[in-house]
């Protein structure tokens, strides 16, 4: 009888479970119900964002400070969430931004709604499982679609630029006004462009994002080479050298301490100078070095720049000062790469044996000051790493710009790396549900059913983008979409249509050029 009951305990504790004394327990519809408000409540808190017309959100942090973005994918890294399914949905679309760099409101709408409609259906009486099965059947079937639907590119970035400038222009022109889209289009593809090296994948690390609050924003520009948040060191130094050689070292050029414990004892002051000019001596034959390779190279007209990623005593700096060379020590990490990629050369580690090999060139080596700050400019004829540099009168326009480029830079790299784009203006959706239509006529069984709610909940894209015109009769467009969508297909002519954000009306997203990228 002992036995019985301690095993019947054993049963009754492990059918326990401990809950937070604050917390909600809900089950079957409740909990399904609890799921499906969550995923609307974040797709209603995004849609508003959605496409050229979508509106700014502001952010406020705990402490005070304020961001504005369009960005769905930074206003959910930025959000914090206490419900459980609405942190699953946020992580998982932050993730798939992560790989196609953009996308990432019309995933939120688009689960969102999936989820709504789902619903409905299972009020109505149909089952989990047909409603799970049809989903899993129209995403296979929408993916095979989306291959026959896409426009292949032909040429490559050089060849067919026009093509990769509207691809960027329909990324950006989601997050930045009009005005301010299309120099950042052209931009972001010279930005590629520049660190584009055929049959070799675009490392997008490669290109160096700066900020300066400083004039507009229309007047970001890209630098073909490397920008330094600081100038040379000495104030005889030049300010501005064409036509440059440049030394890129990782060398020391002042006094170091031994690495291990080490004395020297003296009993005069012969002695103590002697061991102060043996020290000297060192640094001072490594400088010689470096003066000696620049008389060696430099002709009429042509300048000598040392970047140094390690210091430069103020000894050396006027020595280097009356050479008329440009010295800038303390170089970031990062940028030591980069300046290889952008100017040529070596990047060297000792003074010893240096040739011209080991040089890179500049066109043009500049100081730009701005208040108390320092800007070096690295202009390079054939770079392999550049610049972005942002300017704009204030953090929160810095902001937003920094966040487009981020995504015009991924479509642009996106586009290069599959050679395809898709039309957007929500042509795409409309197309796989009006394809959808007649895929589930082949479907025996409940699982049709979840396809053709599959195919109800992609029209949600270009619903939201109509609705974002302030039109109020999206029904009504999207049976005229659908409508010519048919037409299209039974004719074979290949039209794409879409919503005209400008308008409000169907027109063909081709026609317009609104190219999203096929990733």
């Amino acid at each position: 009888r002992f036995c019985f009951r301690r095993e019947l305990f054993g049963i009754m504790t492990s059918s326990l479970s401990l809950l937070n004394p604050s917390a909600a327990n809900v089950k079957g519809k409740s909990a399904r119900g609890v799921i499906t408000s969550a995923s609307q409540g974040l797709s209603e808190t995004l849609c508003t964002n959605l496409g050229p017309k979508g509106t700014l959100k502001m952010l406020v942090s705990g402490a005070g400070e304020i961001k504005l973005t369009k960005d769905g994918n930074v206003l959910l890294q930025e959000m914090q969430f206490q419900h459980p399914i609405a942190q699953m949905i946020a992580r998982a679309v932050t993730a798939q931004d992560d790989v196609a760099g953009d996308g990432t409101t019309s995933t939120v709408l688009l689960t969102g709604e999936l989820m709504r409609i789902g619903e409905y259906y299972i009020r109505d009486g149909v089952h989990v499982r047909s409603i799970v099965e049809g989903y899993n059947l129209a995403k296979e079937e929408t993916i095979k679609f989306l291959d026959t639907y896409k426009r292949p590119v032909t040429a490559s970035l050089t060849e067919n630029r026009e093509l990769f400038v509207r691809a960027a222009f329909t990324a950006l022109n989601t997050k930045v006004s009009l005005g301010l889209a299309s120099p950042l289009a052209d931009l972001v593809v010279d930005a590629v462009a520049c660190i584009y090296t055929p049959g070799q994948e675009i490392d997008l690390h490669m290109v160096e994002i700066m900020t300066m609050q400083h004039k507009l924003a229309t007047e970001t520009k890209l630098v073909k080479g490397l920008v330094l948040d600081h100038g040379a060191r000495h104030p005889e130094m030049p300010k501005r050298l064409e036509q440059s050689f440049v030394l890129t070292c990782n060398a020391s050029l002042e006094y170091e301490k031994a690495e291990i414990a080490a004395e020297f004892c003296y009993d005069s002051a012969q002695q103590k100078e002697k061991m102060l000019r043996a020290e000297r001596k060192i640094v001072d034959d490594n400088t010689n070095k470096i003066i000696a390779l620049k008389r060696q190279v430099c002709t009429q007209g042509e300048g000598f720049v040392v970047i140094n990623q390690k210091g430069i005593d103020p000894i050396s700096l006027d020595m280097l000062a009356k050479e008329g060379i440009m010295a800038l020590r303390r170089a970031k990490k990062r940028n030591m790469e980069r300046l290889v990629l952008a100017c040529g050369g070596v990047a060297v580690n000792s003074f010893d044996g240096l040739t011209v090999n080991d040089l890179g060139r500049a066109t043009a080596v500049y100081e730009h000051v701005l208040g108390e700050e320092k800007y070096t400019f690295v202009e390079a004829a054939r770079p392999q790493s550049c610049t972005v540099l942002i300017r704009g009168p204030n953090k929160h326009s810095i902001g937003q710009i920094k966040d487009a480029l981020r995504d015009g830079l991924r479509a642009v790299s996106s586009t290069v790396a599959d050679m395809a784009v898709v039309p957007g203006a929500g042509s795409f959706e409309i197309a796989a549900q009006v394809h959808l239509e007649t895929f589930q006529q082949n479907i025996q069984g409940h699982t049709k059913i979840g396809v053709r709610a599959f195919g109800e909940a992609l029209a949600v894209i270009p619903r939201t983008l109509c609705s974002s015109t302030g039109r109020d009769d999206s029904a009504y467009v999207l049976i005229e979409l659908q409508e010519a969508h048919k037409r299209a297909r039974d004719k074979g002519t290949g039209e794409c249509f879409g919503i005209d954000v400008a308008s409000g009306a169907v027109a063909d997203a081709v026609v317009m050029q609104v190219l999203d990228s096929y990733r």
